[in-house]
């Protein structure tokens, strides 16, 4: 086989060392044979346009100089993407990884791969000294940080200089001034940017925190200082509040950022969040490349993202861009970066924070104004000029982001899940989508990192074409191995304030009250769906009865060819009298007649059929037996039983599963580790009273009593590790 990428570098025992790297090396070389003979799709981010290239407004100069070789800080998708760009300007580059990530995809893409730690991200991706020795050891001439870990920090991006080592991003000064949450503010009211009222310097102690927030009043938010990504931030209504929030904020900023400075200011109520995405040069020319709305977020946490605003207008996006631009220039900012803006219902708006490093939801600008914005920081970090003006940065029709998460959705519109991707396949089969992941099929999501399966992306000439291919891709999007969040971001994109625009950064508890619960059919979307399970249980039986020794399943090519059977949604029951046709079935729900057609076998779990000669997309998520069907239908999961009368007369005689009190007990919602058990055997316990506090994807969550009672045991200590449904207390 021939040999395709370069040397893996790792550290560690010699033997140890030389036996995985031939591991390694065998696996890059395998994945690379089958790329190049098309056996296999491309592991990076990969897009399909109908009438124009992604990056149609990509400016450099023919012959300008460019880096030789570039090491990535960073992991997973991000990674991945710098390293896509790269590969397209013929750059080498160097993948960090810890122990965990060996195997991951940006270090197979890479052309050298660097081991700098165990799993933990903070022995690994946030080890400055680490990953600087292998700066050293590749001979990397540059260092893109990509988000999150060491992105901001000042003391690295100064550490590279030092080296003689570009950072492909801001230079320090900037990063120090704008990634201190407090002094940023100081800076932007200096340049004229409009301003959130609060308090102008660092929360000393929880009680100092009450104090401001009576001072500034109710609700208020405190967040930490360095901080970002909703890590490290609450709302607070009430006394109580601000100390729960001040204590687990603090632990949350020391654990993600090594900085638990907080501060706090006036929480705006159902505001909008708008951002506006900058990029600047060393020469003191900057732009302005329009917004992005943010405003659909979960636990301060962005979930969908689109752009353009559909709430702004020319005058308003231009205000915003200056000040941007004013904020900028102020601090000498000299790479790509976002200010962000609270906007109300009349088009105020509000400094929040500027991000110093490239966003997550970078892909949807570079959609609208076909900006590599990866190249362009390429570019100024090696010296060069910004070759755009404003007036070559267009609008050009609607880009959408959903962040397709492993967690389930059904539990504070997500909680994160652990596990293996037994089965991912990504829609790349449409045009105007792109995907822009670090996983593949075999992948494993941990409780190590954050659980970003993908960024989902489509582009449209308008709005509304560019949500109805999110909902296709939605539809096709097939992963399996862990819960998944598609269910609600499918959910979101057919909802009547999403599609009119009515959004704010209260959208999901305003539309979802008592939490998501799931796609609600109506009773024609039931039926539907009966017709569509009878034409699959048809088709399965008749391919299993083909088998040998299986004559005593229920014949399916009778004489008549005609069937009586019944479906059950939720314990729902319809009755369903079902033809045969040319190419499908007719099946007669409750009067509704409904004509499937299409490859209802289960040769992939995408299952395209039409209704009526219309088009719908179906995934058998998993086949139970007896008739009974997981079946993903409009986002959503539902189990769906087809079963003759005489099978349904039987089923009335099962008994129902009982449910398990659960209230004299503290359960891990998901999996993490135990940071604090607040509580021993013997102990009396108040309602909603602290027993633990379980951290999970680098955020804290505090687990309460849900009675009053005495603890009679407890099953874990602090620094334990637990999975999702272990008993971590239970109470007499």
């Amino acid at each position: 086989m021939q040999n395709m990428a370069a040397p893996v570098r790792l550290h560690g025992h010699s033997a140890a060392k030389s036996l995985l790297s031939g591991f390694l090396q065998f696996s890059k070389d395998f994945h690379n044979s089958l790329r190049v003979c098309g056996q296999t799709r491309s592991l990076y981010t990969t897009m399909k346009l109908y009438d124009r290239e992604q990056y149609w407004n990509d400016r450099c100069m023919p012959e300008e100089t460019k880096f030789d070789k570039i090491l990535i800080a960073n992991r997973g998708e991000i990674a991945c993407r710098v390293i896509k760009t790269c590969q397209r300007l013929g750059i080498k580059t160097v993948a960090v990884h810890s122990s965990a990530d060996s195997l991951a995809v940006h270090t197979r893409m890479a052309d050298e791969a660097i081991c700098i730690g165990p799993a933990p991200t903070s022995e690994s991706y946030l080890r400055m000294d680490k990953i600087l020795e292998a700066v050293k050891e590749s001979g990397a001439q540059a260092v893109h940080p990509g988000y999150g870990f060491l992105s901001e920090n000042t003391q690295f991006a100064a550490e590279l200089k030092v080296l003689g080592v570009s950072f492909v991003g801001p230079n320090s000064e900037a990063i120090h001034a704008m990634g201190d949450k407090i002094e940023s503010k100081r800076i932007a009211e200096k340049a004229g940017v409009n301003m959130i009222p609060g308090f102008d310097g660092a929360i000393t102690d929880a009680d100092h925190c009450v104090k401001l927030a009576n001072d500034i009043g109710y609700p208020v938010m405190i967040k930490a200082s360095a901080g970002g990504g909703g890590k490290g931030m609450r709302v607070a209504r009430s006394d109580e509040d601000a100390r729960l929030a001040f204590r687990l904020c603090t632990q949350e900023a020391k654990s993600s950022f090594g900085d638990d400075r907080m501060l706090i200011e006036k929480y705006i109520e159902n505001p909008r969040h708008i951002e506006i995405q900058v990029l600047c040069d060393k020469k003191g020319n900057s732009l302005w490349l329009n917004e992005r709305e943010c405003s659909i977020q979960r636990r301060m946490q962005k979930v969908i993202e689109e752009a353009p605003s559909v709430f702004l207008d020319p005058a308003t996006r231009r205000a915003m861009g200056e000040q941007a631009c004013q904020l900028a220039k102020a601090v000498g900012y000299d790479s790509a970066g976002t200010v962000e803006f609270l906007v109300d219902k009349d088009k105020n708006f509000y400094f929040l924070e500027m991000n110093t490093r490239l966003q997550v939801e970078h892909p949807i600008t570079e959609m609208i104004t076909g900006v590599d914005i990866v190249h362009q920081m390429l570019r100024v970090a090696k010296g060069h000029s910004l070759l755009h003006k404003q007036a070559d940065i267009p609008i050009e029709g609607w880009a959408m982001e959903c962040r397709v998460y492993a967690e389930d959705p059904f539990k504070n519109f997500g909680m994160p899940s652990i596990g293996r991707l037994s089965r991912y396949m990504e829609p790349l089969h449409l045009p105007n989508t792109r995907c822009d992941s670090g996983i593949t099929e075999g992948s494993d999501i941990s409780i190590y990192y954050d659980p970003m399966i993908c960024k989902l992306v489509t582009y449209g000439r308008d709005r509304t074409s560019c949500m109805e291919t999110m909902i296709k891709a939605l539809d096709s999007y097939i992963i399996k191995g862990v819960t998944h969040n598609i269910p609600l971001l499918r959910d979101i994109l057919t909802e009547s304030r999403f599609v009119s625009g009515d959004v704010s950064t209260n959208y999901l508890p305003e539309v979802f009250p008592e939490g998501f619960k799931g796609k609600q059919l109506t009773v024609k979307d039931k039926q539907e769906l009966s017709a569509m399970a009878c034409a699959i249980f048809l088709k399965d039986t008749n391919r299993s009865r083909a088998f040998l020794n299986q004559s005593r399943i229920m014949p399916v090519e009778d004489a008549r060819k005609k069937w009586t059977l019944n479906v059950l949604i939720n314990k729902a029951r319809f009755h369903a009298e079902v033809n045969t046709i040319d190419g499908g079935y007719k099946v007669v729900v409750a009067d509704d007649v409904f004509e499937v057609k299409g490859d209802l076998t289960f040769s992939t779990p995408l299952i395209t059929a039409t209704v009526n000669g219309e088009e719908r997309l179906l995934q058998v998520h998993q086949k139970l037996g007896g008739g009974q069907y997981d079946l993903r239908f409009h986002g959503t999961l539902f189990t769906v039983s087809v079963m003759n009368d005489l099978a349904y007369q039987l089923s009335q005689y099962m008994p129902e599963k009982k449910e398990v009190d659960t209230s004299t007990m503290v359960l891990a919602p998901m999996p993490g580790v135990l940071k604090s058990v607040n509580v021993s055997a013997g102990d009396a316990v108040a309602e909603h009273q602290e027993v633990c506090v379980l951290e999970a994807m680098k955020m804290q969550n505090s687990l309460v009593s849900a009675k009053v009672g005495k603890v009679k045991k407890v099953n874990y200590k602090t620094g334990d590790t637990v999975n999702e449904g272990d008993v971590i207390v239970e109470l007499e």
